[in-house]
């Protein structure tokens, strides 16, 4: 990312502790906020997601930014036997392992918190490795994917689900329009926090995608590389292995 980009402007905190606190200070609102930002389509994104991750028949998935858990629990139809969701934000964890507890998973589910440039686990440990709008966010976004290839098993899959920007007319001024004018005022009529929804915009819009993603995964030793743009390049997965 040529610009780094933080929630608060004005915070002497670095970077990973301002989207800590971000998270944990909109986290009851998140899962509502999001279907009605994404109008409900990320929910046909994820399920791709778990269909390439299912076709590989992991028994390990490693979900990092997990967040509330929508991904880890949609992970569970993939038939492993162990998921962990990973991340920074307490207030996310706590969302999610009340819905994991609700969809009587909490056997299968477990819920960390922890950093994804610094994974508490051995090398060629998972599977499988799913991370859903959450790489943008990452402090040092090479350190991250390095720690992600190395706990990825060879023959694994790494798939990714993020925010991209479209190119073609009208559908890049309509984002443009949507990401800079009306997410930002969703987010304050929502969210007790008012400056979130303008950073996950800037953030999203700053941030490399398509073939540039793709070289930086190939620089950090990833190998298979490919990605596809979803709903006129609005998110893009990419999918790689090692």
């Amino acid at each position: 990312m040529s610009k780094k980009i933080t929630p608060y402007k004005d915070s002497d905190l670095n970077k990973k502790k301002q989207v800590e606190q971000m998270f944990d200070t909109i986290s009851t609102k998140y899962d509502g906020l999001n279907r009605v930002i994404s109008f409900g389509i990320d929910v046909k994104w994820r399920k791709k997601v778990i269909n390439m991750v299912a076709a590989t028949n992991p028994e390990s998935v490693l979900d990092i930014a997990t967040g509330t858990g929508d991904l880890a629990i949609s992970l569970a139809k993939t038939g492993a036997k162990e998921i962990i969701g990973l991340d920074l934000s307490e207030g996310m964890l706590a969302v999610g392992r009340k819905k994991i507890a609700q969809e009587n998973l909490s056997k299968k589910i477990e819920m960390i918190q922890g950093d994804s440039e610094s994974l508490p686990f051995e090398d060629d440990r998972f599977d499988a490795i799913t991370v859903a709008f959450g790489v943008r966010n990452f402090e040092n976004l090479e350190k991250g994917l390095s720690e992600i290839f190395r706990v990825l098993k060879p023959g694994g899959i790494f798939v990714i689900l993020e925010t991209s920007v479209p190119t073609k007319f009208p559908f890049k001024q309509g984002y443009h329009f949507y990401s800079k004018n009306l997410l930002p005022l969703i987010g304050k009529l929502f969210s007790k926090d008012k400056v979130a929804y303008s950073y996950l915009s800037e953030s999203a819009a700053a941030f490399p995608y398509g073939e540039e993603l793709n070289n930086i995964l190939r620089k950090s030793g990833f190998i298979d590389v490919r990605h596809k743009p979803q709903t006129m390049g609005v998110a893009t997965i990419y999918a790689a292995s090692k």
